[in-house]
Order: C-alpha cells, then structure tokens, then sequence
C-alpha cells in the first residue's frame, strides 16, 4: 500500500540500503535503523505502518525489537528477516505475533513488496474489524438502555422511535420521497429511512421487522445505526464508491446474524442517481411488490431475494431501471395485506393496484383510500414509501 511508512532494521548495510531503495521506489515512506537499539527508538519517536527487521543482530537481535513493539503495539505489523539456518527464530517470531517472514538472501524484492502489502491489509481489516465492534458495542448498549426506557413507558418509547423517522419528506431535485407508519401498537417494527448521498443521488428503505412491539423496535434503532454507519463511511471516501442496495443488504444480513437477536427483516431498498434518470434497487425478502405507476401503465416491478438476517448464505441482486418522466413508486409493508377486505391474495394484490392507478399516488390519499386512519386495531404494522417525480 503504497504511501505508508515502513521502518526498515537491519545491521548490514547493503542489504539495508538495497531494500530501502525499492521500497522507496515503490512509493513507500522509509525510516532505517542499523541495529535494534536504534530501531526501537525511531519506532517511539515516529511509529511506522510496519516493521521490516532482520533478525539476527548484534545488541539487541529482532526478536528482542518485535517483543518491545508488541508491548507498545499489539498490532503494527512486524515481518522478520531470516536466514535459512535459523528457523527456530522464525517460529518463535510468528509466535510473538510476526506477520510474516522473509528469508535471506532476498533474491526478488517484488516477493517482499507483496509480503508487505499483504501484511498492510490484513492490519486494515483488523483496525477496521476492532473499529466495527466497538461501534456495535456502543450501538448494543445505547439500544439496551433504549429498550429499559421502552419497557417502561411505550408510549414514551414511541417518541423515540419518531424522533428517528424522517421528519419531513425529501425533495430532491423534482424528485419527492413521503411516507407513513401506523403502528399496530405504540412501537412499530416497521421503519423508513430517506437521505441524500451526493448532489446527484439520494437513497430510501422500507424495513419491516419480524414481529411487533418493543422487541422489534429495538431492531429498527439499529437498524437506523447501522444505515447513519454506512452513510459515514461513504462520505468520508468522498462519495466516491458508487452505492449499491445489494451491499447495503448484505451488510445488513451480516450484522442482524451477528447480533444473535433471532430477528429478521424484509427489505427493499434503492438509489435514485439523478445524472442518467436510474433507479437501482434490491430485494430482502420484501412483500408486496412495490407499484409503479406512469400515465400510462401501473404495475408491480420484480425483484428477488430472501429475508435480511436470517440465512448467512443470503444473497441479494441489485435491478437498474430507467426513471419515466413522471411516476410514483409505492411501497408498502405486508401489514397492509392483513386490513385490506378482499379474501385472497391476488384480490387484495389486484385491488392495490386499481387504487393507485386511479389516482391514490399520495401518502394522504393512499392512507385514505385505505382507510388507515379508521383502524383502531391493526393485527400489524403499516408502512408506507412513495417516491414520486413530478
């Protein structure tokens, strides 16, 4: 990885410099020492991204340097260079938390440039593993003391769990995205989420946790941490990645199997890039299929895929369509199938349908159309998403 500082110990000089030439060619940033000693306390005043150090020398021999770094730092990776008669070190090095060794003479230097580089990433995926965990921790602790609050006071609970929807729809450019929750008690296990990406793109979610009450709350506050997490990072590369909903999804399957809660969620989620008028999106097991409605046609769009954090083998597949000048895009949480009054499914599928294509293409009208606002009791939760262009 180029651009990281490499600190390079070794008592023979022409073998030092003879390193130190390549890997400074390659772009790396190179402090030297001649012996351990030295070492060492260049490694204090200027800690490096890795260590590269032989490990027979005299005064104080390599692993006397990697067992004072391991003291200080647990994780800085160390490579050690041996000769091909002292294997007894090595193994006693890679005891000690060596990441790797080289053995001398070092004959093609392209094997120690990728040696290095392999030990630089794996030290990224570790920091980045600790940093996820410790963030997870936090997150666990902030929804425990979330949850006592709940279980004390539902209502209560319900003001916290608004406080995290979008407070106000987004309009983006001559796009607008709206929704609506009704919970079937005060805690819901359906939730949305909408924000911008960039200038040229925003990103939407209808979540719908098995279950409902304080328990499936709970999900959807991590849920909400896990999505801020993500928007994050993506900002901090400078909106530079390009986005894509099946990640996001898998992502989401990972952490909900990690968390060992034993809840699930249906999903679907999109990206709306505003440069060539696409919407990108994927499934996790949601259902209805979302409608999408133009002036000339309303139809269910297609899609697959399974539930979000129930199968670790989960996969999910992202769908790229042209945006029409003018639709809306209505997505609905399966709470919906259970207040409708048709019998069968294909009848209440087919009266979602006729609803929007007459003109129910608003969160205030579909609510009233529906007749949402009348239910006393809803045997679950409904959530509702609309994207919509002029």
């Amino acid at each position: 990885m180029a651009s990281s500082t490499l600190l390079v110990i070794d008592d023979d000089t022409i073998v030092r410099e003879s390193i130190v030439a390549y890997l400074e060619d390659s772009g790396f940033n190179i402090l030297q020492a001649e012996n351990g000693e030295k070492g060492l306390a260049v490694y204090k005043e200027t800690p490096p991204d890795l260590i590269l150090c032989d490990l027979r020398m005299p005064k104080m021999d390599g692993l006397t340097v990697l067992r004072s770094v391991r003291e200080l730092s647990p994780d800085t990776p160390f490579i050690v260079v041996s000769g091909a008669g002292v294997m007894a070190d090595v193994v006693e090095a890679l005891r000690l938390g060596a990441s790797d060794y080289i053995i001398k003479p070092i004959v093609d230097l392209e094997v120690l440039e990728y040696a290095i580089n392999r030990a630089l990433e794996n030290a990224q995926l570790i920091l980045e593993n600790r940093r996820y965990r410790e963030s997870l921790e936090e997150a666990i602790h902030s929804l425990e003391n979330n949850l006592h609050l709940l279980q004390e006071d539902q209502k209560a609970g319900r003001q916290v769990q608004m406080k995290m929807l979008p407070q106000e729809p987004l309009t983006f450019q001559n796009f607008k995205v709206d929704h609506q929750i009704i919970p079937s008690l005060y805690l819901s296990g359906d939730f949305v989420d909408y924000f911008a990406l960039n200038e040229h793109s925003f990103a939407f979610y209808l979540a719908d946790v098995s279950g409902h009450g304080a328990s499936s709350a709970f999900v959807t506050v991590l849920l909400k941490h896990m999505s801020i997490n993500l928007l994050r990072e993506y900002q901090s590369h400078g909106g530079r990645v390009r986005v894509k909903p099946s990640h996001v999804l898998n992502f989401l399957n990972r952490s909900l199997l990690e968390t060992g809660l034993g809840k699930h969620v249906a999903v679907f989620g999109g990206v709306v890039d505003t440069r060539d008028q696409k919407l990108t999106y994927a499934f996790g097991g949601h259902y209805p299929l979302p409608i999408l409605s133009t002036p000339e046609e309303t139809l269910c769009i297609e899609g697959r895929g399974l539930p979000v954090g129930l199968f670790e083998d989960a996969t999910f597949e992202d769908v790229t369509i042209d945006l029409p000048e003018q639709f809306t895009l209505t997505i609905l949480s399966d709470g919906i199938l259970e207040v409708l009054p048709q019998q069968t499914l294909q009848e209440k599928e087919d009266y979602l349908l006729s609803v929007i294509k007459e003109g129910a293409v608003t969160v205030s009208a579909l609510t009233d159309k529906l007749g949402l606002n009348t239910i006393k009791a809803a045997p679950d939760d409904v959530a509702m998403l609309i994207l919509a262009r002029n």
